[in-house]
């Protein structure tokens, strides 16, 4: 956990201009040049997470109810606690970093394609989502929940990259805060079976 906080730390403060400017460099490349069909999917691909992140606990439970499996149904309250975490730890870092969104610090540069509040690292929509994707991982054991659920977690957050509302290390911190949230949550249950 010391190594993973100090990882977002370096990640938020990196005070080497060459890790500011690639930051910079890889969000104008993906930010550049309106496409008002793709922008409008990358719209949907971020508010999407809203409905998955209620969705697949749900399931988890409801799957777990049907076929009277104590351990999914342990799985899907495992999950909404490890999107629950994700959450947590996403808005206590962003009021404890404070850093301004791209658009924001580079308003000539960066096109603000979504409405978004407070600040930028790190990137909730990819922390909940990459929490999800991992608790969905670790419930089912199945490769053919795991690419999609990993793949469907990146494009979140290569959308909120595009829409112009997080810096590319916005993403990698969102993406180290939900699968660390989920990993502590199954080690968490671990240890509490033992004791």
């Amino acid at each position: 956990m010391k190594k993973i906080f100090t990882f977002i730390l370096l990640l938020a403060f990196g005070s080497s201009s060459f890790s500011q400017s690639l930051d910079f460099t890889m969000l104008r490349a993906i930010n550049k040049n309106d496409q008002p069909n793709w922008d409008k999917t990358m719209r949907i691909t971020s508010t999407s997470i809203y409905p998955v992140m209620v969705a697949a606990p749900t399931t988890l439970l409801l799957s777990g109810y049907i076929n009277d499996d104590k351990i999914m149904m342990r799985n899907g309250v495992k999950t909404i606690a490890a999107i629950g975490l994700s959450v947590l730890l996403t808005t206590s870092l962003k009021y404890s970093f404070k850093r301004e969104r791209p658009f924001q610090q580079y308003p000539n540069d960066i096109i603000k394609r979504d409405d978004v509040g407070g600040f930028s690292f790190p990137s909730g929509h990819t922390s909940v989502s990459f929490a999800t994707a991992t608790a969905l991982t670790l419930s089912t054991k199945k490769w053919y929940v795991a690419v999609p659920a990993y793949l469907y977690a990146c494009f979140v957050g290569y959308s909120r990259m595009r829409l112009g509302v997080h810096f590319p290390s916005d993403v990698l911190g969102g993406i180290v805060v939900g699968i660390g949230s989920s990993l502590l949550v199954w080690q968490a249950d671990k240890w509490l079976k033992k004791n």
